[in-house]
């Protein structure tokens, strides 16, 4: 089942913004994935991409949302962006999406 997506969200824009006008944000609230810089399809297209913001749902799921975002913004305070557990699982859930997708290509 695709994600919901809200595309142009203020939220994912001011998080642009955050991230040094990165050209494209993903961002999840809740059980939606919001967007700015790219449109639904554009985000769709790129399966890596995806997996890496499935991963982040299901973070939220296990959490709940209030606890996600407390621990998120923590973590991000205390080791950064890149280096948050957060974003390395979703990056490691992703590379091993995109593994797993190539072997079942050959």
């Amino acid at each position: 089942m695709e994600p919901r997506t809200f595309v142009n969200s203020p939220l994912a824009r001011v998080a642009r913004l955050v991230l040094g006008r990165a050209p494209r944000v993903a961002m999840v609230l809740g059980r939606t994935v919001h967007l700015s810089g790219a449109t639904r399809a554009e985000f769709l297209a790129d399966p890596e991409w995806v997996a890496h913001e499935e991963v982040h749902l299901r973070q939220v799921r296990d959490l709940g949302l209030p606890r996600f975002l407390w621990q998120y913004l923590l973590e991000s305070a205390r080791v950064g962006y890149y280096q948050n557990r957060f974003e390395v699982e979703a990056r490691e859930g992703a590379r091993l999406f995109m593994e797993s997708r190539a072997r079942r290509a050959t």
